[in-house]
């Protein structure tokens, strides 16, 4: 008898089920995408050499001049060092740099024992008078 390459010879029919994935079209297309990459990449990279102009300018440097508002421990307000009079003298010069163009920082340096009321008038000058940066000046604390 001879073997007949086909059907089971059970007399079924029918083929056997393969369970098992064949990887070899998935290996050849993966090599296939690798040489195409391999071949584009220095095509991509591959730039035109250019020559950038340097610049000379340097821009200007306009900073203000940051105001420092000190205020004692019982309430005495000075501008730079110098006293102010009084609190409506303090809104009038905080109103004339209010407007300057860029607009100075104030910074305030309060004493520790000074009371938060005369802080908050300060503050509130400056709000009213239309400053947009009011900073408060403390002291770090000593390194360890």
């Amino acid at each position: 008898m001879a073997m007949q390459p086909g059907p089971s010879n059970d007399g079924s029919g029918e083929d056997e089920v393969i369970s098992a994935i064949n990887t070899t079209p998935l290996v050849d297309v993966m090599l296939v995408l690798l040489i195409v990459f391999l071949i584009t990449i220095p095509v991509v990279t591959h730039s035109v050499p250019v020559v950038l102009p340097k610049d000379a300018s340097q821009p200007a440097a306009s900073r203000p001049e940051n105001i420092t508002l000190s205020v004692s421990k019982d309430g005495a307000v000075f501008w730079n060092g110098a006293p102010v009079a009084d609190s409506a003298a303090l809104f009038e010069r905080m109103k004339l740099i209010a407007v300057r163009q860029p607009q100075p920082e104030v910074h305030v340096l309060g004493d520790q024992e000074t009371r938060y009321e005369f802080i908050g008038k300060v503050v509130a000058n400056c709000q009213r008078a239309g400053i947009a940066k009011v900073n408060f000046v403390t002291e770090p604390p000593p390194r360890e």
